[in-house]
Parts: structure tokens; C-alpha cells; sequence
């Protein structure tokens, strides 16, 4: 592992590189069980590279792992890390309740222990999982909360009939979607104005998270769609389910790591050509749409 790591970064022990920013990072221990030898100590090697993150993505996903005997549902946490030329990065994952915050908090000390700029951080993309924007915002005192509208607006759909769902919908729809704070802002009070008689509860449920769910107007404007919500870290989520479902039952807890590792590693070099914010070289069509912002010229 000693070998691979070097090859990994390009350079012995102590030898620096033109130009590199990842590095050795000290070890950790894990115990194996072989057959014919019993169980062993390992010591793993590791790096974390010193890319400036500037975008969390948080969130957690369950598994059905084989612990001392039984099957248990363990929860895993995991973050994806925008750096700031677009690129996303799975700086790590620890298994933990993802309700409570003091997993959250570990894990947070966890990343910057291993290198994680905390400073470089700006936002936090999150469904509202419990405790976990407090925390958040404790850890990276300098970054704000984005909350994801996907969530806000099924809690808020939740409170209203079905018959005025499709129109609630398309107001929140306007909200999201407006082309400023400003003007979302003057669609949330709008949104206040025509429902705050019928549905007291929905409106209360939207103005409690409105001032979270607007604050990825303070990023670029062409990194806004992917900012409003947490479908990066679901679609993640979701490929670590499909790899692993055919296992049915994973083999405890260092399996997991070890699939997740190299689940994570395949989706980095996929992202590599779709960084945060970039249209595609290769699509020079919808590259030219992006430049017109889909207006006319005429």
C-alpha cells in the first residue's frame, strides 16, 4: 500500500513535486481477518489533497451490513466538495446517525483534521436533516446554509389539499426559479398575499425556510442550478445503493469504506467532465445557448 501510494502521488517519502498539492497524510489502522493466518493489523496509508473547497454537499445513506452476528441498518455520512474550479470531490464518508449532530460534528472534525480548509468553505447544500445546519454553521463559521427546495417543497405540498396542489406547485416553482433574490422575494410575498387564508399552515412551513432556500443567489449565476438542491449527493447516494444491491447484505463495516472508496473514486474521474458551473467543450450547440442565455439576438 506503501508502493501504491507513491505511485499514486509521483514521489518518494519526504520528495517534493513541481507544482503538486496533494501529499501523505499519515495512516490509519485496519484489521483484517485472513485465512490460514488469523486476523491482522494493518496500517493504511492515506493523502488528502489541499484543493480549496468551497461547496459541501451533505447527506446520508443506509445500508444493511452484517454486524457481530446480525443484520443491521447502519447509516453512513457522506459529503461531496466543490472545488473552486467546479470539480467534485468525495472528501470522505463515516458511518453515524445521520439525526444526530454530534456524528455530524465528528465528522466535520474528521475532514479538517485531514486537511479540509475550513475557511475555503462557503456553503453547505442540505436537506435540513436534524441539527445538522447548527453544526454545520459551528464548523464553518464563515460559510452559509443552502437548504434543499426540492425537500421545502414537498413539506410544504404536504399541508395542502389535493385539489390546489398543481397551483401551489407552480407558485413555488416561480419563487425558485425567479432571476433574482429580489424578484423571489416578491413572488414569496405574493405567495403569502393569496394563500395565508386557506393555507395558514403551508405558508407558515415555506416563510420558516424561504431566507435558506435563497441564499445560492450569493454564487455565480451559472452555478445556480446546480446549488438549489441536493440532487448531487442523491445521485451519488443512489449509485452506491445500485453497486452494492446485488450483494443484498454488505460484509460489515470496512467492506462498506472499501466499495464506497472505489465507487467514489469511478464517479470522480466521470465528474472530471462535467465540473459545477461549465458547459460542456464537446457540446458547442448548448455551449452557444449558454452564451446567448437563450435569448434572441434580434
Amino acid at each position: 500500500m506503501a508502493m501504491e501510494l507513491t505511485r499514486f502521488l509521483g514521489r518518494e517519502r519526504y520528495e517534493r513535486g513541481q507544482g503538486e498539492v496533494n501529499h501523505r497524510n499519515g495512516s490509519y489502522d485496519r484489521r483484517f481477518a485472513l485465512k490460514g493466518i488469523g486476523e491482522v493489523q494493518v496500517e493504511v496509508p492515506r493523502d488528502l489533497s489541499e484543493e480549496p473547497i468551497k461547496y459541501l454537499f451533505l447527506d446520508g445513506v443506509n445500508f444493511d451490513m452484517r454486524i457481530d452476528g446480525s443484520i443491521e441498518k447502519v447509516p453512513v455520512l457522506v459529503a461531496i466538495g466543490v472545488t473552486e474550479d467546479g470539480q467534485k470531490r468525495v472528501p470522505g464518508f463515516q458511518a453515524g446517525d445521520k439525526e444526530s449532530a454530534s456524528t455530524w460534528r465528528e465528522f466535520f472534525k474528521d475532514l479538517k483534521k485531514r486537511g479540509l480548509d475550513s475557511a475555503r468553505v462557503i456553503l453547505g447544500v442540505m436537506d435540513g436533516l436534524t441539527g445538522l445546519e447548527k453544526v454545520f454553521k459551528e464548523e464553518f463559521p464563515g460559510a452559509k446554509v443552502q437548504r434543499c427546495q426540492v425537500h421545502v417543497a414537498r413539506n410544504v405540498l404536504a399541508k395542502v389539499p389535493r385539489k390546489l396542489k398543481k397551483s401551489v406547485a407552480d407558485d413555488l416553482r416561480s419563487i425558485f426559479y425567479a432571476s433574482s433574490r429580489k424578484k423571489a422575494m416578491e413572488f414569496f410575498n405574493t405567495f403569502k398575499d393569496k394563500w395565508q387564508k386557506d393555507l395558514p399552515s403551508a405558508v407558515k412551513c415555506l416563510e420558516n425556510s424561504i431566507e435558506a432556500c435563497l441564499t445560492f443567489f450569493m454564487c455565480p449565476e451559472e452555478e445556480w442550478i446546480s446549488l438549489r438542491t441536493t440532487n448531487i449527493i442523491e445521485r451519488l447516494n443512489k449509485e452506491f445503493k445500485r453497486r452494492t444491491k446485488p450483494m443484498e447484505i454488505v460484509a460489515g463495516e470496512n467492506a462498506c469504506y472499501m466499495l464506497l472508496a472505489f465507487i467514489s473514486l469511478k464517479m470522480e474521474l466521470h465528474w472530471r467532465s462535467n465540473p459545477i458551473g461549465k458547459v460542456r467543450n464537446n457540446l458547442p450547440f448548448f455551449q452557444k445557448l449558454a452564451i446567448d442565455k437563450f435569448t434572441q439576438n434580434s
